[in-house]
């Protein structure tokens, strides 16, 4: 099997493997993982994961909060020290935020999500000259700007071009991604490393079973993530209107949109057949009871959520706009994957689920095993070390 870190150029000798194995780099050193809060989303997640699994590895690994709110602060295993700013804003928490990293010192700084990553850029000239600063990009910055009032999106579109490539590098999720990194904002493909989501395989699907099932004949599908415009679970309740009166949806999730949420399922009847489930830590189980996990994304990186669902042997329907899933459709078995776009076409993908109940024996995982946990700590591991070992 292909080594995964062919992929981002992270092959590092036998000796940094050695290294890596055992949780140190060649001159080790500190890595501060910096996130706002501990939100129910994917890049939250992908953070507290990451973070979590290479200081269980006996690195030197500390995590900043701005926020200490958040359902996934209990996912932080004991040993990872967890620094929680309580300043929400990040305007608010920029002074704060620099009196810890200088407390700290650390060699390599990571930061997560768009508006922190161009804080931390912009504070770069009164941070430690000798520390690295990655920033890990989880969307399309494209799409994600133009949903913004015209002058935020200007200003932050100035913000990726002026401090993005000055960054020691930029991590991100998908091939889509990196490719407007390099063509939209100027940053140079050297600084650019692509690291896949991480997933427990393994763990994720012995947790996911036995699959839970919402009651009923017809075809039961799931979908999970912020309840935001950028989820497009409003489109997916105005489709579900059309769908086969028997099926039955699961949107599992909170967010600002909720409420707007609600009073369109209200109005439109559809309160017995779409479940707004609210948050869920662990929603493996209600992923291996569906018999397929939609994705209406209007935009995305990586969807994370969808990649649990393939791990749980549960078939993914998504947009063409939610990025790196088509890529994952490339790799995975056929029918893994189906990839319609909105309307007509994703209502088709849509009609043609039959009804599986679960059986005594799982589902096997669909998910490539790139995706595998281990595989991208490796490249973690393999990016620290590398920058850990140079003059």
């Amino acid at each position: 099997m292909r080594d995964p870190r062919e992929a981002y150029g992270l092959i590092p000798t036998r000796g940094q493997d050695r290294q890596a194995a055992a949780g140190i780099g060649e001159r080790g050193g500190r890595v501060v993982f910096v996130l706002p809060s501990f939100a129910g989303g994917g890049a939250e997640r992908v953070v507290v994961t990451v973070a979590g699994a290479l200081a269980q590895q006996g690195r030197d690994i500390h995590l900043i909060a701005l926020s200490g709110a958040g359902p996934l602060a209990s996912l932080a295993p004991a040993g990872l020290p967890v620094h929680v700013l309580e300043r929400p804003r990040v305007r608010q928490a920029l002074p704060t935020l620099i009196r810890t990293i200088r407390r700290l010192r650390p060699t390599v700084l990571v930061s997560t999500i768009s508006q922190l990553n161009l804080a931390v850029a912009a504070l770069r000239p009164v941070l430690p000259a000798s520390m690295a600063v990655y920033l890990r990009e989880t969307n399309t910055p494209s799409r994600n700007l133009a949903n913004l009032p015209p002058f935020a999106g200007l200003l932050m579109r100035s913000g990726y071009r002026m401090l993005y490539p000055k960054a020691t590098g930029v991590v991100c999720n998908a091939g889509i991604v990196a490719q407007e990194l390099e063509l939209d904002f100027l940053v140079e493909p050297a600084r650019i490393h692509r690291i896949d989501n991480p997933v427990d395989i393994a763990g994720l699907r012995t947790r996911a079973q036995p699959g839970r099932r919402t009651p009923g004949p017809g075809a039961r599908f799931v979908a999970a993530g912020r309840l935001t415009r950028q989820k497009g679970f409003d489109r997916l309740v105005e489709c579900f209107a059309r769908h086969s009166p028997d099926s039955h949806l699961t949107i599992l999730g909170e967010g600002p949109d909720e409420s707007a949420l609600r009073r369109r399922i209200e109005t439109l009847g559809l309160a017995k057949r779409i479940s707004l489930a609210g948050f869920e830590p662990e929603p493996w189980r209600e992923y291996a009871g569906a018999d397929a996990f939609l994705l209406p994304s209007r935009w995305e990186g990586m969807p994370n959520a969808a990649l649990e669902a393939l791990a749980c042997g549960t078939p993914v329907i998504a947009t063409p706009e939610a990025g790196g899933i088509s890529e994952v459709a490339e790799d995975a078995a056929p029918g893994a994957v189906t990839v319609a776009a909105w309307g007509e076409e994703f209502e088709a993908a849509m009609a043609t689920v039959l009804a599986q109940p679960p059986s005594a024996e799982p589902r096997e995982s669909l998910l490539p095993e790139r995706f595998a946990l281990e595989s991208v700590i490796q490249c973690w591991a393999a990016l620290l070390d590398r920058r850990s070992a140079a003059p």
